[in-house]
């Protein structure tokens, strides 16, 4: 169980009870996830199990793309719809010529202010554990990239999007500024992952397929392999020798004719088609493996 399987993460459930039952199903402790996604929301959420938990690093400033639903009329101390309101509620009726001006304004490259109730650290914290307790939490802007939004439906005091953004982007906190520019507040009522990376909601399996799966002995059916993961980085065959030599951690040569000159990463395989380590480039040719699984 070396890989990464996708799931359809349920609404209610936390990235960690997720991983949690992966690891029930897996028989395995190694398993983590690339990238949380709220309770309220569904959708794609990757786990990688076994040795390629080391190949995380990789994959934490990946882009997603997102369906959500934003409803006007209040904000929430949350910024969704578990939260609880912060202003007096009102019932807008809104109308794309309204919306489309304010949308352009959170397209390309935009400074977002995190949720307070979120992962941000803060002192080494979790924000979501200080606002708990009662503790001021003041989260500093950051510079986002949305590469895509578009309005899919405007009815009512509810607008729903389909964003494509880049890591660490709020859908919360867009929700939340869009309300405080209307001038009514708003929220974000529902959210959908389909793609973190290049894996999507049509690779992704509910929990309840892969208990299924994993009762039939077939949960590896589920499993993308740890030598197809990473399918940007070129990959270069070595003889078993020179995967005897990367685990030692010398460097290793590859082919000026499969690898293009000037690639940072590389993949070492074995000849059995396994990845045997991430090497880094040292000087043309030669790569110094940097994880070996």
């Amino acid at each position: 169980m070396d890989g990464v399987i996708v799931v359809d993460k349920p609404e209610g459930w936390t990235s960690h009870d997720a991983v949690n039952k992966m690891r029930r199903l897996a028989g395995t402790r190694r398993v983590g996830h690339l990238g949380t996604l709220d309770p309220m929301a569904t959708g794609v959420l990757p786990l990688v199990a076994g040795r390629a938990t080391r190949l995380a690093q990789f994959y934490m400033r990946n882009d997603k793309r997102y369906d959500a639903l934003i409803r006007f009329g209040y904000a929430t101390d949350t910024y969704d719809r578990d939260g609880t309101a912060t202003t007096p509620r009102t019932d807008p009726v809104l109308d794309t010529a309204t919306i489309e001006p304010l949308l352009d304004e959170h397209r390309g490259l935009i400074v977002q202010t995190p949720p307070a109730i979120s992962a941000k650290k803060v002192g080494g914290q979790p924000a979501y554990k200080l606002a708990r307790k009662r503790v001021a939490v003041e989260l500093k802007p950051v510079q986002v990239t949305v590469y895509s939004l578009e309005l899919l439906e405007c009815a009512g005091s509810a607008i729903r999007i389909r964003v494509h953004c880049s890591a660490g982007t709020y859908l919360r906190s867009m929700a939340h500024d869009l309300g405080q520019k209307v001038g009514c507040g708003a929220f974000l009522e529902a959210l959908r992952r389909t793609a973190s990376g290049d894996f999507t909601i049509e690779n992704a399996r509910t929990l309840s397929e892969l208990e299924e799966m994993a009762g039939q002995g077939r949960l590896k059916e589920a499993l993308v392999p740890a030598a197809r993961l990473l399918p940007q980085f070129p990959a270069e065959t070595v003889d078993a020798f020179t995967v005897s030599q990367i685990r030692q951690g010398r460097d290793f040569r590859v082919s000026p004719f499969r690898v293009q000159r000037g690639a940072k990463y590389v993949k070492a395989m074995s000849p059995e088609g396994d990845l045997v380590a991430i090497g880094e480039v040292k000087m043309p040719n030669l790569y110094h493996p940097i994880l070996v699984l």
